[in-house]
């Protein structure tokens, strides 16, 4: 007799709290709501989305899970988080944002899935097919995760989860199974606060839930392929890599926010110890020694960019 969609689903969420996730819920797969492919086509008809193409090109897939994975019935959502305080010298001028002090999280985040999943086949169905997704494919991860039940969408767009705050890197399991779904969250969290708002030296939010990335930090200084903008500079507030403003104002973190227990996620030696002469003494193997082989986010950027980032930072 095979084990109930009840008694999976509970697996599920069981083995997920046993390797490190602090959310878990399940979702019905189906096409976005009118409302968010609305939003979404709003976002990008205003540019919202600046260089990164890849959101234009990929909005069908992005709003239809089915044609991400055809027969796809179930949206598995997790949580894990990466929350650091104080890990680099009080004195350093040069600021990482939280998320990129350890191992970048694409690897550890989609090695945990499978891991999850090689656990879960025994008992699955003989048809079931998967796929897993961490920031790594057309996913509404916000969306789904709040039709999950984990969270709401906060201001500043970061999901929001209730008593946890919103330090946390969101993933996805599609299957191709009926399984027992969560009731989509719906409460607002955020009511008439506006710190996130107020607190981005930008006004990158220009609206609750919508984020202009041309005038965001962590888009300048990540996902920009050119320099940072001569009219942004001034206000990198000393990041070269990502920014943590809005949510570090965000009354939940800072009442709720736990520092992350899991080790791939501490802080680099580099990061943790480095202060303003290694930063700004770094070559082009020092880099790659720190950062590439290490695996960490900030190889993303490029040892030009960041080099780049690091002299405004220096010249403001």
């Amino acid at each position: 007799m095979l084990p109930s969609n009840h008694h999976i689903s509970q697996q599920i969420k069981a083995l997920a709290r046993q390797m490190g996730f602090d959310a878990c819920g399940i979702a019905s797969a189906r096409k976005a709501d009118e409302k968010h492919i609305q939003a979404l086509e709003d976002w990008l008809g205003s540019n919202g989305h600046g260089s990164m193409q890849y959101m234009d090109r990929n909005r069908e897939l992005r709003t239809d899970p089915d044609r991400l994975m055809p027969g796809v019935r179930s949206i598995v959502c997790l949580a894990f988080n990466y929350h650091q305080k104080d890990f680099q010298p009080a004195d350093c001028s040069f600021r990482i944002s939280q998320y990129a002090a350890g191992v970048d999280y694409h690897v550890v985040i989609k090695t945990r899935l499978h891991q999850l999943m090689e656990q879960l086949m025994p008992i699955l169905p003989a048809e079931t097919a998967f796929r897993v997704f961490t920031d790594s494919a057309p996913v509404l991860e916000k969306f789904w995760a709040t039709q999950a039940g984990l969270g709401a969408m906060g201001k500043n767009s970061c999901l929001i989860i209730p008593g946890k705050g919103s330090y946390f890197f969101l993933a996805e399991i599609f299957l191709n199974i009926e399984l027992e779904y969560d009731k989509p969250f719906a409460r607002d969290l955020c009511g008439k606060c506006t710190r996130c708002m107020e607190a981005c030296p930008t006004s990158a939010i220009t609206a609750p839930g919508k984020v202009h990335a041309p005038l965001c930090l962590s888009y300048q200084t990540i996902e920009k392929k050119d320099p940072v903008s001569p009219e942004v500079a001034p206000h990198l507030n000393g990041f070269v890599f990502g920014c943590d403003i809005c949510q570090d104002v965000c009354p939940h973190n800072q009442r709720f926010a736990r520092p992350c227990a899991e080790q791939l996620f501490q802080p680099l030696p580099a990061i943790q110890h480095w202060g303003n002469q290694e930063w700004q003494q770094m070559d082009i193997a020092v880099f790659n020694k720190n950062f590439r082989k290490t695996k960490s986010p900030l190889a993303r950027a490029g040892f030009p960019k960041l080099c780049d980032t690091i002299r405004k930072v220096k010249k403001d």
